[in-house]
């Protein structure tokens, strides 16, 4: 099985040369012999012993793909970040022996996220390049090039610098972030999702500005860790009444607010900006606070606009319908990552994903899908997984808890490490970890496998999970 190794120096493995801002120039490396992919190791897998995504769902019905029959000479790869660079070297890991052409709108060599709001942010790696050899996995990388819509009939993706024909397409544009109305164009104000975001942010840290960041989820948790890391005095404004409304129940939500003031952070809840002007944030109230820097983490959408027009179904979220094998409405067409969404047999469901795993896991589907045709359709229907590093303390999640009937807490959210566990009937559903890795990795097993378990032996964190089945 393929791996993504990560490194964090300024060397990328193949050299491009760079692009203008605002050129609509793409870079092209062109490799034409596909060799199979060397294994390489996921160290997020080795810290944390799990495989999967979290999760944000709705319910709508799955649309379905009949499998071609010819097997495709040419696959083109829409996007370049985990989702896409996972897809190109899981095709070679498949064997597929066609072409493989992979599209990224930004002209940077293709690069992990998640360390942008941590190393790279902080300056203590330039880069979060994906260690992946491009020219040994026979891909051609178009980088700078803009997807801009897509021609199903045709069997041709439209980009900035033309059309690209393809045999099969694989959508995984991810998703970006949302934007705080009334403040673009604002001096001082940023967003955090790009390798230039944090390029920018990067000396408004050195600087030890005052930083006002608006949206108390996970991206501006982070965010707010890193800037008191680096000495800036820091004020969280969020709009709901506690830190990661909506996506955790009040109760789990709660014990994680001190963890704001413990870290010097000023969090402000029930707190909505009426508007944003250079050095200072408005709020509804009359307040003003002083801003050297505003950072937004309200966030993130489906980046699907450019397929306005071509007839692929869309969610309510924007995103695009696939099915259990990560086929889109439209022949050819996969869609995998933060930008697709697909139903889960597990938790009878559709489940729209924006984090780093599902990103990872997807393709693997995807490129067995391709390679494998009408035998073997592999479902793709994961223990969601995502974990965050905030405030000296390492967060994971493991299932989905939205129809979970009965909460178990093991351990005291007082404490510096603490769970809590959600059943559904007499099956462990999901779990919430704070700094206890070994939960979440035996509690993740325990979702997959479906065993009951003994809520009492659950509640008790002196005991391992994996003994509370019945």
């Amino acid at each position: 099985m393929t791996r993504i190794r990560f490194v964090r120096s300024e060397a990328a493995s193949l050299p491009l040369s760079p692009v203008r801002p605002g050129s609509r120039e793409c870079v092209y490396a062109s490799h034409p012999s596909p060799r199979r992919a060397a294994p390489v190791r996921d160290p997020a897998r080795q810290r944390s012993g799990v495989a999967g995504t979290g999760v944000y769902g709705e319910r709508v019905s799955e649309q379905t793909q009949e499998p071609g029959g010819a097997a495709p000479r040419r696959v083109v790869v829409a996007g370049a970040g985990m989702a896409g660079v996972q897809t190109a070297a899981a095709l070679r890991e498949r064997g597929f022996a066609g072409e493989v052409t992979l599209i990224g709108a930004e002209p940077h060599q293709p690069y992990d996220r998640p360390p942008l709001s941590k190393a790279v942010l902080l300056g203590t790696a330039e880069s979060s390049a994906f260690d992946v050899d491009f020219e040994e996995l026979g891909v051609e990388l178009r980088l700078g090039c803009e997807v801009t819509g897509l021609r199903p009939g045709d069997h041709a993706l439209d980009t900035e610098a033309g059309p690209v024909p393809y045999d099969v397409l694989v959508i995984a544009t991810g998703a970006e972030p949302l934007r705080l109305p009334g403040a673009e164009g604002v001096p001082g104000v940023h967003l955090l999702r790009t390798l230039d975001d944090a390029e920018r942010l990067r000396p408004v840290l050195a600087a030890r500005h005052d930083i006002v960041v608006v949206g108390a989820g996970w991206i501006g948790a982070e965010f707010a860790t890193a800037a008191r890391e680096a000495g800036c005095a820091v004020t969280v404004v969020e709009a709901e009444e506690r830190p990661l409304a909506g996506v955790l129940p009040a109760e789990v939500a709660a014990p994680m607010t001190d963890w704001y003031a413990e870290a010097g952070v000023t969090l402000r809840t029930h707190a909505r900006v009426a508007r944003v002007e250079p050095g200072a944030v408005l709020l509804d109230d009359g307040t003003r606070l002083p801003a050297g820097a505003v950072v937004v983490g309200i966030g993130a959408r489906p980046a699907t606009a450019w397929l306005a027009g071509s007839g692929i179904a869309l969610g309510a979220h924007g995103e695009v319908v696939a099915d259990a094998h990560l086929a889109t409405s439209l022949p050819d067409v996969y869609a995998v990552g933060d930008c697709a969404s697909f139903p889960s047999a597990r938790y009878g469901e559709r489940l729209l994903v924006h984090h780093w795993d599902n990103a990872l896991q997807g393709p693997r589907t995807v490129a067995a899908n391709i390679v494998g045709g009408a035998q073997g359709r592999e479902v793709y229907d994961p223990v969601p997984y995502f974990w965050s590093e905030q405030f000296g303390r390492f967060v994971q999640y493991a299932g989905h808890h939205a129809d979970a009937d009965r909460t178990v807490w093991r351990g005291d959210p007082a404490d510096p490490a603490w769970s809590v566990c959600w059943l559904r009937g007499d099956r462990l559903a999901a779990l919430l970890a704070v700094g206890r890795p070994r939960d979440l990795a035996q509690g993740r097993r325990l979702i997959e496998s479906g065993v009951a378990v003994d809520p009492e032996r659950v509640a008790d964190p002196a005991r391992p999970l994996k003994s509370a089945t019945v």
